[in-house]
């Protein structure tokens, strides 16, 4: 079974930047699409980027010119950047492989890394 470690988070003023990685231990995810999660107090988990094996993006609107998914094979690692961060950015994000359709493709999940955007 493959696990999860995110990292990156951290409080950041309006404006600001973070990237975040997520590594991933148990299980090659090279051959895999790869998505970035994020779950906003109180609302359900969202997919805000995605990464095809072949380094092809797409981005939610809500974060599109804003942020940039990148991956390392070697180090079987996915990242997000994340510039001109707004407040409606705070939550905790979560990485996971994906399904056809954009799902998670597995069932665990990392802890996560909280993102709160406020000055």
């Amino acid at each position: 079974q493959v696990q999860f470690v995110e990292s990156g988070g951290g409080l950041v003023q309006p404006g600001g930047s973070l990237r975040l990685s997520c590594a991933a231990s148990g299980r090659l995810v090279i051959g895999y699409p790869m998505g970035w999660f994020r779950q906003p107090p109180g609302k359900q988990r969202e997919l805000v980027a995605t990464i095809t094996s072949t380094y092809s993006t797409n981005y939610a609107d809500s974060v599109k010119g804003r942020f940039t998914i990148s991956r390392d094979n070697v180090k079987n690692t996915v990242y997000l950047q994340m510039n001109s961060l707004k407040p409606e950015d705070t939550a905790v994000y979560y990485c996971n492989a994906l399904k056809a359709g954009g799902e998670a493709l597995f069932d665990s999940w990392g802890q996560g890394t909280q993102v709160t955007v406020s000055s």
